[in-house]
């Protein structure tokens, strides 16, 4: 609430503080089409003289604990696609992909473990890539951006070969926390494992993720000083772009023309008519080689494509 004090002449300085409201604040974010931001005012009222006023940015971080059995969840994701080669197939691409859990925090490495096999006439590569997607929502329009930040690319696999990923490691950029319970901005993640293959349709599969902000204890020795760290470098907040990888692909090199002309997220790709008839997905959980087993396998979602309208903007 608003206090007056009268003050006489001279220089004064006072410290202050204030008790946040005890309903849960969502986390400070600055993005592509809104921004969610939180403000200090002061205001000197002069007799017979404007007033005056000064505001200062107040920095809110909501926080996400890793540690909650919901994402402590191992995700597993398998799929294959058939090659043509003109007038004949040349045989199937097949992929499989886990992660340990599904919620993890800034500067962490995630393993990811993965199995290709390459039954086509093609020469393949596989990479790994993490995505942002942005969701604006306010008076029944939505608008919606997706941006890679993180990227890692595998070995060249030859036709008739097997690739087996045991824990490559991606690390997590200074990105923003998710955010899921805004009614207005959505932020969120996906790791997404995707084979390029020449004279084909890329073969994606994406696992969601949770960028959350108080470490799972346990996994690593390096997640002590994460909380710290966290804490005291805050520059993600000030980051509308991520910081790129070095090299990264076009967006169009990670998803179909088709996604790419409509510019929605691919969560999941799509499949049109055609892949549904000669390409079916299969699930290969039973030939997934990991040790330990996982422990269970999620079904991919289904969401109705957003539809895009006229950037929108927020501001609380």
């Amino acid at each position: 609430g608003e206090e007056s004090l009268i003050l006489l002449d001279g220089r004064h300085e006072f410290p202050f503080s204030f008790q946040l409201p005890q309903e849960p604040l969502v986390t400070s974010f600055t993005g592509k089409y809104g921004s969610i931001q939180y403000y200090v005012k002061a205001i000197l009222e002069r007799p017979a003289a404007p007033e005056q006023s000064v505001q200062t940015e107040l920095q809110v971080i909501s926080h996400i604990d890793v540690s909650s059995p919901a994402l402590l969840t191992p995700v597993l994701r398998s799929q294959e696609k058939m090659v043509g080669c003109w007038f004949f197939t040349s045989g199937p691409v097949s992929l499989s992909a886990k992660i340990e859990r599904k919620g993890y925090c800034n500067g962490e490495a995630i393993p990811i473990y993965a199995e290709i096999e390459n039954c086509s006439s093609r020469l393949i590569v596989p990479k790994a890539a993490i995505f942002q997607t942005q969701t604006y929502l306010a008076s029944g329009k939505t608008k919606t951006f997706r941006q890679m930040v993180a990227n890692v690319r595998g070995n060249h696999i030859a036709s008739g070969s097997t690739d087996t990923w045991n824990g490559k490691t991606l690390k997590i950029p200074p990105v923003s926390p998710s955010i899921l319970d805004c009614c207005i901005i959505r932020v969120e993640y996906s790791l997404a494992v995707y084979i390029h293959i020449p004279g084909a349709k890329k073969l994606m599969i994406e696992m969601p993720l949770v960028i959350g902000t108080i470490p799972c204890i346990g996994f690593s020795s390096r997640n002590s000083s994460i909380t710290s760290q966290f804490s005291m470098d805050m520059s993600w907040l000030a980051l509308t772009m991520p910081e790129h990888p070095e090299a990264p692909p076009n967006y169009a090199d990670v998803v179909s023309e088709e996604e790419f002309s409509r510019h929605v997220p691919a969560y999941p790709p799509p499949i049109d008519c055609e892949e549904q008839l000669c390409c079916p997905v299969f699930a290969y959980i039973q030939e997934f080689r990991f040790q330990p087993p996982p422990l269970y396998s999620e079904i991919d979602p289904h969401p109705t494509d957003v539809e895009e309208t006229q950037p929108v903007s927020f501001m609380l």
